[in-house]
């Protein structure tokens, strides 16, 4: 069996270009079907309006996601923690790409700001990760905590009529309570205040701002 092969600093850059780029202008594959099998219905304009505001503030959340998680992998020092964050982020991708699919299904777009909500992103999750493993798990178990809470508020807000976007909401919702989950039975420390107030606060702001650019 071929040995792993050691990546220089140049690869590593490379490929966290490339990831980059991927989540913010590309249109990565989904590993698991669109879990949405209801007929597309016929909203009205301010109904589809909103409908699209909200997908498009769930698709900003998978790029803030797929920032988060690649930049605390970059510097987790435990494999295992390194291999858990990766692989909550393949999971991310699905969401990603469903939602992108909802977004083009509703004739709409995604946020004009994904690359400054991912580099965003990317440097809190290097900043969590250079405090340990135990507080990079904790800012997986808060993000998707309070990802579960807009979820939830999305699923109330939708059009009665917007049954498909309902459907990838939840299976996004239960795949953050297991990510979640997961990273309390890994060893996640608990955020002390005010982090978890700053990142709420931050939420806000993005869904304010993706609602509708």
């Amino acid at each position: 069996m071929p040995a792993a092969r050691h990546l220089s600093t140049l690869d590593r850059l490379l490929v966290e270009a490339q990831r980059a780029l991927e989540t913010t202008l590309g249109d990565p594959p989904p590993a698991r079907p669109c879990p949405a099998d209801a007929p597309d219905p016929v909203l009205p304009p301010p109904a589809r309006r909103h409908a699209a505001g909200l997908m498009r503030i769930n698709h900003v959340g998978e790029v803030c996601a797929q920032g988060l998680y690649f930049g605390q992998a970059a510097v987790a020092r435990d494999p295992a923690t390194r291999e858990h964050l990766l692989h909550a982020a393949r999971e991310e991708t699905d969401h990603l790409a469903w939602c992108a699919q909802r977004l083009r299904e509703l004739d709409s777009r995604p946020s004009l700001f994904n690359p400054l909500w991912y580099a965003g992103s990317y440097a809190i999750g290097m900043l969590a990760g250079l405090r340990g493993d135990g507080w990079n798990l904790g800012f997986v178990v808060e993000t998707e905590r309070q990802v579960e809470a807009h979820l939830d508020e999305h699923l109330d807000s939708l059009p009665p009529a917007d049954e498909r976007s309902r459907q990838i909401l939840r299976v996004m919702k239960d795949d953050e309570a297991r990510h979640a989950d997961n990273a309390e039975r890994a060893g996640a420390r608990v955020l002390p205040p005010p982090i978890p107030q700053v990142m709420a606060l931050a939420s806000r702001f993005m869904k304010l701002v993706a609602y509708r650019i």
